[in-house]
Formats: C-alpha cells, structure tokens, sequence
C-alpha cells in the first residue's frame, strides 16, 4: 500500500482481493436483506439477520461502534436520507427502506447500500429509486484511469437533473475506501467534470448518491445520527464500493462484480 497524497491509499492488487472478499460479504448480506424484509419488522430484527450473516460469514460489521453508531445497519425509512439507527421502530407496507452496510475482512472494508420499497408504492416513489440507482451506476461508469473525481459527480448530478426535479443530496458524499471505512477523497453527488483529484490504479471509492422528492435540505435529529428531509419527503439512498483497474472497472460490493450492469451500458468489466 502506498499514499497518492496525505491520506488517499493506493491499495496493492492483493490488498484490492481482500476487499473484494469484504465486499462480497457485504453484497451477499444486502441480497438476503432484499429478500428477507418485510412488513411488521422492527429495524433492530433487520440490523440482527445482518450481523448473524456477516459473522457467519467471517467478517466483522464495520458501523458497530464506528464513532459510537450502536448497530451493525443504517436503515433509514422513509424521509430519513441515511444513519437511521435501528430499533423498536416497525416498517409497514408502502414504506421505503433504506439499508446501508458494512463489514471487515482481514482488516479491509467494504461498504454498499440499497434502498427497497414494501409492498405497492406510488409511481413518483417507484422511479426515484430507479433514478437514485441508476444514478449511482453512471457515477461508476464516469470512472476512468487519468480522470477525475469531479467526473463521477458530474454523472451522478447531471443524470438525477435530468430525469426530473428531485434534489440532491449535498451534505453527505461518497469517500475513499479501504483499511478504514471512511477516507480521502471525498466523492460528492454533485461536480463538475475535470475536476479533483485524479484517478489512479489501486484507489477504491464508495460512491453514493442520495437522491429526494422534493428539496434536498435536511436536518440531523436528537439521536446526533438520523438525517431526515426538512421537508419531509421520501428519500433514496444506493451505493458501491469500486475501483478502477488497468482492465476496467470493478465493483467491489456487487456479487458479480458489476458485469452485467456494465455490460448493459458498454462498459469494461476489470475484476478477478
């Protein structure tokens, strides 16, 4: 491993396997949730089959602890944008869940999030989840060896823009990823092409775009965590762990690596 600049790992090809490894358990575990959640659960029984899983699978939860969070998931819930604390709190049908989750294997991170709905939602809720993730994939896709972070905040900001008058989220960006969680550089969700800090082979980034239905100002409740619309509209949250190879790009959190999304969109696949 070595720095670029103060701060912003350049991870080795081994080091990159290791996070693969965490990634996958941090795919794995957002698939069961997406299977497993339903009506009439608390947010605590969701944060619980997470952990069981993640340790089942080797790892170890990254967001336990990390700053003092008190659980293994962020799931936020409805106009709640990200670090909902799980709890007493049961979800419903119609409502719309956001998971957010991390592990460690062999001290290397992997990071991912998914925003799913329960049951019949409206069709304005329906496509903000697809725009928010599709956003996320044409952060992923703007990626390049010799570009720059501004170019995947561009992507991000330019594809929600146009798909309609949500709001994007400002506040809270994507990062760099790696021995620790949170690291340089920072990845915001919008930007402008050509600028920040130029990407190099061996730099991994979590990318993730948080996308509302109506403004994108939000406050941070009393539990010093939960961030919540000011005005109190739904809000979609998705991420990836990736990186860029000499092949092309990664993903590191996607169970098969990003193929078939990148394959759709004419993208090279640069994975093991």
């Amino acid at each position: 491993m070595s720095f670029l600049h103060p701060g912003v790992e350049i991870k080795s090809p081994a080091q990159l396997d290791a996070m693969r490894r965490a990634g996958l358990v941090v795919g794995r575990t957002l698939e069961l949730l997406t299977e497993r959640v339903v009506p009439g659960m608390t947010t605590a029984q969701i944060d619980a089959v997470a952990e069981e899983h993640i340790r089942d699978s080797g790892a170890t939860p990254s967001f336990l602890g990390y700053q003092g969070f008190p659980a293994t998931l962020c799931v936020s819930v409805n106009d709640e944008v990200v670090h909902g604390i799980p709890g007493d709190r049961v979800v419903r049908e119609g409502d719309v869940v956001s998971i957010d989750c991390g592990a460690i294997v062999d001290g290397w991170h992997g990071d991912a999030a998914v925003t799913v709905a329960l049951g019949e939602v409206s069709d304005e809720v329906t496509e903000l989840l697809r725009v928010t993730e599709e956003a996320l994939w044409r952060g992923i896709g703007a990626a390049r060896l010799g570009g720059r972070i501004g170019d995947i905040s561009a992507a991000v900001e330019t594809y929600v823009r146009g798909e309609g008058p949500y709001g994007v989220v400002e506040d809270f960006t994507g990062h760099g990823i790696g021995s620790a969680m949170h690291q340089p550089p920072d990845v915001p969700n919008v930007g402008r092409a050509g600028r920040g800090l130029r990407i190099t082979e061996g730099l991994a980034l979590a990318i993730e775009p948080m996308v509302t239905l109506g403004d994108q100002a939000n406050d941070t409740l009393d539990d010093d965590w939960t961030v919540v619309t000011r005005d109190g509209r739904t809000a979609a949250h998705f991420e990836h762990s990736m990186t860029v190879t000499a092949e092309g790009l990664w993903v590191l959190t996607a169970v098969d690596g990003g193929r078939a999304r990148l394959a759709a969109a004419g993208l090279p696949f640069g994975g093991r």
